[in-house]
């Protein structure tokens, strides 16, 4: 009830506040910016005592540590032989049982990468994200990169914040569109305040999204303000250094960009073998006969089995970064670590394990930078000007390639290393292996552009449909099922049985329309605990109908169909919106888009 009434507060002061909608849209971009830095020192806080406890007590699991405050301590690496204790193998299995139960008794999509997750959000949930999700994704993300899981943090913040953002608007009855956007919001705070990383958070949450060179350039401003709040909170808790500590890296050789374009390609085919891997891994576990809660502690397992052989496997690998940057480890090690690093990846998170691939990603193209630098050294001594810059760049390069965001990549690995003296650099490699790989990456859930995303639906068919109204679909629309408010829930289960339509107008006794519910509020129903036989159909509807009417244009439709989200929409009398005619989908619309854009087409030829 405290919660309601903080909503229903925030919302009249919305709808009163004279500042415009763009000035309210801020306001609650800095306040899921709150909750995400929030969110993100909170999980910071928790996986490092995890870390603690389990890898360097239980496991003396020591790596280097990452941070400018470490490098006196790092020694030279050239061997891969660590002194560990042998229950440091079983951890990750543990982690991946922990993970594993909660994420499939409580939440089955918060496995995987949660970037993934959000992205599937944006494009074809509405922006919707169950309140559950952030939490169960953080507690399993906690248990898994705890223990030693092959696994970033990227996913399970983006993921927190994203949910947040959601769960805003949702309470607060904003739009489908502005949803999407909180929920970008969300993702961009929790990504920049857990990377230190401010700008490349909000690019990452507005590039993302799509696999060719485009921005959601609407969520940008509102991304921004969530990510500097979210940076600022999170800094102020934990410090303000950079992730990564660098050498005084500078470009001034023209001639190196030869080796570096080399880079790129080399990071292009490393990002190939990276993805296959990862989602052959993935569909082995899938047809495997066994129980799904289970799948990420034999990951887990096998991923202790390999971290016998290469123990830098382990945990985020930040410290064994930190090393390749001050030169600190050899090229046959670093060449290991990088390949290695791609199984463990994927025996972490393509098992069902519960992690972000940012992470990973950038250790695996360091450990590849590293090495190709440490060769063209030794192939070409006066071309290459500073190996260890070569870390750096394949950092940015490998997850550019595989995440197609290599504007965000660029910018965020410089911010998280706080040297931008190799930005020519970074933006040939980063550019080079997007295009090389350009239809192909490591989020499933990246579409190919904005044309392509169903959030984008409304706003490439306007054109076709314009000064066409709804009476030229009278034809295709189908019989309203009209179901009275005191019908109890087993009487709506049997009526709507046979019925074709999604949506069901709820009327009164001089059946005049009173509110409509859908399927999927059915299933919620069905989901709660509460007798049906308590239920009826005026508990179920909402009052808010959106509604059309025959002298209605299509684009208008469309846009209410869009920015809602809904699948059939009720056509009523002009002057009489409580008398239903008909029922009218989206694929209805569709269906005479499809057919006016073949008209056109075959116009077009004839001419």
């Amino acid at each position: 009830m405290k919660h309601s009434s903080l909503f229903n507060t925030i919302q009249l002061w919305l709808k009163a506040h004279h500042g415009g909608t763009g000035f309210r849209l801020l306001l609650l971009s800095a306040l899921v910016g709150v909750v995400a830095g929030s969110g993100a020192v909170a999980f910071y806080f928790a996986t490092n005592a995890v870390d603690h406890h389990l890898l360097g007590l239980v496991g003396a699991y020591h790596p280097p540590k990452e941070g400018s405050g470490s490098m006196a301590l790092i020694p030279q690496v050239d061997s891969l032989q660590m002194n560990v204790s042998w229950l440091l193998y079983l951890l990750p299995m543990v982690g991946g049982l922990i993970s594993g139960f909660l994420v499939y008794r409580y939440a089955p999509e918060a496995e995987g990468h949660g970037t993934d997750g959000a992205l599937e959000a944006f494009h074809q949930r509405g922006g919707l994200i169950r309140g559950r999700v952030p939490i169960v994704k953080t507690l399993a993300s906690i248990a898994t990169i705890g223990t030693g899981g092959s696994a970033g943090r990227e996913g399970p913040i983006a993921q927190i914040g994203a949910g947040f953002g959601s769960f805003v608007a949702t309470r607060l009855g904003l739009s489908v569109s502005t949803r999407r956007i909180l929920l970008l919001a969300g993702m961009a705070g929790g990504v920049g305040a857990t990377f230190r990383s401010p700008l490349g958070g909000a690019l990452f949450a507005v590039e993302v999204l799509y696999r060719d060179p485009e921005f959601e350039h609407e969520g940008l401003i509102p991304a921004i303000i969530s990510s500097i709040t979210a940076y600022s909170l999170f800094g102020a808790v934990t410090g303000w250094e950079p992730l990564l500590a660098t050498p005084h890296f500078r470009f001034d050789h023209p001639a190196e960009l030869g080796l570096y374009l080399v880079l790129g390609l080399v990071c292009a085919a490393f990002g190939v073998f990276y993805v296959k891997v990862f989602y052959t891994t993935r569909d082995y576990f899938k047809a495997l006969k066994v129980p799904a809660w289970l799948k990420p502690a034999l990951g887990g397992l096998l991923l202790g089995l390999l971290a016998m052989a290469v123990p830098q496997v382990l945990g985020s690998g930040y410290g064994w970064v930190q090393a390749a940057l001050y030169g600190k480890m050899a090229l046959w090690v670093m060449l290991t670590v990088a390949l290695a690093k791609i199984v463990a990846t994927s025996l972490t998170i393509s098992s069902g394990g519960s992690g972000g691939v940012f992470a990973p990603s950038l250790v695996i193209g360091a450990m590849l930078g590293g090495a190709f630098g440490a060769l063209a050294q030794q192939l070409f001594p006066t071309l290459t000007q500073d190996p260890q810059a070569y870390v750096l760049v394949g950092m940015a390069g490998f997850f550019a390639g595989v995440a197609n965001a290599p504007i965000a990549t660029l910018i965020m690995v410089s911010e998280l290393t706080g040297n931008y003296g190799l930005l020519a650099p970074l933006m040939l490699v980063c550019v080079v292996a997007m295009i090389a790989l350009r239809r192909t990456g490591i989020y499933e859930k990246q579409v190919i552009g904005r044309s392509d995303s169903p959030a984008h639906f409304g706003d490439f068919v306007i054109d076709v449909l314009e000064g066409v109204r709804v009476t030229a679909l009278v034809e295709k629309g189908r019989k309203a099922t009209l179901i009275p408010a005191g019908m109890p829930l087993p009487e709506i289960l049997h009526k709507i049985s046979s019925a074709k339509s999604a949506y069901f107008p709820v009327v009164d006794e001089e059946q005049r329309m009173v509110g409509i519910f859908s399927l999927n509020d059915i299933r919620r129903i069905l989901n709660e605990e509460i007798p049906p036989g308590l239920v009826v159909a005026g508990d179920i509807a909402t009052r808010q109908v959106i509604y059309t009417t025959p002298d209605e244009h299509l684009p208008e439709v469309m846009k209410k169909i869009t920015a809602r989200n809904l699948e059939e929409i009720p056509v009523v009398q002009p002057d009489q919106p409580d008398q239903v005619l008909y029922m009218l989908s989206r694929q209805a619309v569709l269906a005479y888009y499809a057919e006016q854009v073949e008209k056109t087409r075959g116009l077009y030829s004839q001419s």
